[in-house]
């Protein structure tokens, strides 16, 4: 399938393939280093292999965003391709530098707009807003209408993240909001979120247990998405090397909240680093 309006988003987006292909929507990874490899994410190693390499090894991979040229690329295959111009959704701009690079090729190609969207949000907040656009243009919109699709459910979005240690986003310079967690995330499990209003990470709770942290994950969710207002359910379940928990989570979440629509998946490599091993993800939206 080829659209006049070409979808592109980062790997970061955690969309799984079936919908990358479904919604013909073009993903530009971020990029792995590590131990003097350079890895695309999603491309180069999967997600089982590379969680069990960050457990094991001492070493933790750095992380970077995908080039201006990356960018280029994509958008010139997409006119090749027959599109005549494309919506950019990309991860949040305080956490990475991915909206820049979009943005600088955008203005090394002529006669081929780019409207370029921060999402504020990464992982399934940013994914959400890629499935929306999508969505809008299946529907029939023109860019305008994609972007504000996207716009739209940006507010309306929880994204909680439950980490078996602080330790890996910590390394990773990207505790921003979270860093008064530091001088007791050895012993407790951090619940953390992504504000929308600023794109950066914040601290939400402390637990001791992971059965106590794994309930309370629910709770929080449930309880800052039923504030969000009346509306159908969208929800995503990822995780970094808890398929089990993860598929329990998605039961009780469609038995109890009755979603529309549940995802559940693998978190992406980049956003592993920071997290790393065993955590797990709630992010949902309610509609518009």
């Amino acid at each position: 399938m080829t659209h006049r309006i070409a979808l592109m988003t980062d790997s970061t987006s955690d969309l799984p393939d079936a919908l990358l292909q479904r919604y013909d929507i073009r993903m530009v990874p971020l990029y792995i280093h590590w131990g003097g490899e350079t890895l695309r994410d999603r491309v180069d190693i999967d997600a089982p292999t590379f969680f069990r390499r960050l457990r094991e090894e001492a070493e933790v991979p750095k992380t970077s965003q995908p080039s201006p040229r990356d960018f280029l690329n994509a958008f010139e295959e997409a006119r090749a391709e027959g599109a005549e111009e494309a919506v950019v959704i990309t991860i949040s701009t305080a956490m990475s530098g991915t909206y820049q690079s979009a943005r600088q090729a955008a203005s090394m190609i002529e006669d081929f707009p780019v409207h370029i969207v921060d999402a504020r949000f990464n992982s399934f907040g940013l994914g959400w807003q890629v499935l929306a656009a999508a969505r809008a243009r299946e529907a029939g919109g023109d860019a305008q209408a994609m972007v504000a699709a996207a716009d739209a459910i940006r507010d309306r979005t929880v994204l909680l993240v439950l980490l078996d240690t602080l330790d890996y986003l910590r390394r990773g310079g990207r505790i921003g909001a979270a860093k008064h967690f530091i001088g007791t995330m050895l012993k407790l499990k951090p619940l953390i979120a992504v504000v929308p209003e600023t794109g950066a990470v914040t601290g939400v709770a402390q637990i001791r247990t992971r059965k106590r942290a794994r309930e309370t994950l629910y709770q929080t969710f449930v309880e800052q998405i039923g504030a969000k207002g009346e509306g159908k359910l969208h929800v995503a379940v990822l995780h970094t090397g808890l398929p089990e928990v993860a598929e329990a989570m998605a039961e009780r979440i469609q038995a109890e909240l009755a979603p529309v629509e549940i995802v559940t998946g693998w978190a992406s490599m980049v956003l592993g680093v920071h997290t790393g091993p065993q955590a797990l993800e709630l992010c949902g939206y309610v509609e518009p």
